[in-house]
């Protein structure tokens, strides 16, 4: 069972989401002159019903909080389901299982590879609680490129999806769904966001990619949606995928996501780019990022 910490996260988190409430998202009146923006604290507090001195420890990361005093100010700063989730695993609860890691991640890895070698012409992943990248089926590769050809630190979807050229070339309208993947992370990762890897991956990203600084340096969180993706691995020869998700039973932090072919033209212009042969392999230029990349 898990149990409520003290967390600069968490605090930092309901700071940012009650700046941006104003009094009348809240059924309050608004006053001439206030010198900070959104919600006073002691606006929070008493919508919350808690005191004020502890409702600003909280925000200091100082105290805990239970469940129910957290989604009593989770309703007072009217978040989402997703927010108030994430507010919750920051907070300790809803904790995923923990991260494996040695045998555990070999065994989760020798589990799940079958299963995405059973989807040939759906490219399909696994991640780890970073979204670091497990185990990957051909059609992966052959639509993406390689995995192996990336260094092992930054094989992480949010590095592909702000900074590898080939991911931002094939899919069309790449924008939306890689800002999704960002606020799905956050939304799932709860106190993983305080580990050195997702300050390893952070400062990568910052290296490689600084003018989407903003979308790792954003508190905003959002479940991960399915939608279909348009993607041009050859030229003039489109292919929609329908981007599913779901997480393996033996590792609930893990995350699977699966494009399949919308069509049966879709399926056999898939199955014809993942199908056995000789094909070209990635040269590294294709996995290093263009800083100049817009």
């Amino acid at each position: 069972m898990s149990t409520p910490r003290p967390s600069t996260e968490l605090g930092a988190f309901l700071r940012a989401h009650r700046e941006l409430l104003k009094p009348g998202d809240v059924g309050l009146s608004a006053t001439a002159r206030r010198r900070t923006p959104g919600l006073r604290r002691e606006e929070v507090a008493s919508l919350s019903g808690v005191g004020l001195a502890w409702y600003t420890w909280l925000e200091q990361g100082r105290v805990t909080a239970s469940r129910q005093v957290l989604e009593a100010v989770a309703r007072a700063l009217r978040l989402d389901p997703a927010g108030t989730r994430h507010a919750m695993r920051l907070a300790g609860y809803h904790e995923p299982a923990g991260p494996v890691g040695g045998d555990g991640r070999g065994r989760l890895t020798a589990a799940v590879q079958p299963v995405l070698d059973s989807w040939p012409a759906s490219p399909a992943v696994l991640l780890d609680q970073y979204f670091d990248l497990l185990a990957w089926n051909t059609a992966w590769s052959a639509l993406w490129g390689a995995p192996e050809t990336i260094p092992a630190e930054r094989r992480n979807l949010m590095w592909l999806m702000a900074a590898d050229q080939r991911l931002r070339t094939v899919m069309h309208d790449w924008e939306p769904l890689a800002m999704n993947v960002f606020q799905h992370f956050r939304a799932q990762a709860g106190p993983a966001l305080a580990d050195a890897r997702t300050s390893e991956v952070y400062r990568q990203l910052d290296e490689d990619a600084p003018e989407l600084r903003h979308w790792w340096g954003c508190r905003s969180v959002a479940e991960l949606t399915a939608r279909t993706v348009t993607v041009e691995p050859r030229t003039g020869q489109r292919i929609q995928l329908a981007l599913s998700s779901f997480h393996p039973v033996d590792d609930p932090s893990a995350l699977v996501l699966l494009f399949t072919p919308d069509s049966a033209e879709d399926r056999a212009r898939m199955a014809a780019l993942a199908e056995p042969g000789p094909r070209a392999v990635p040269t590294p230029s294709s996995a290093t990022p263009d800083r100049r990349a817009g």
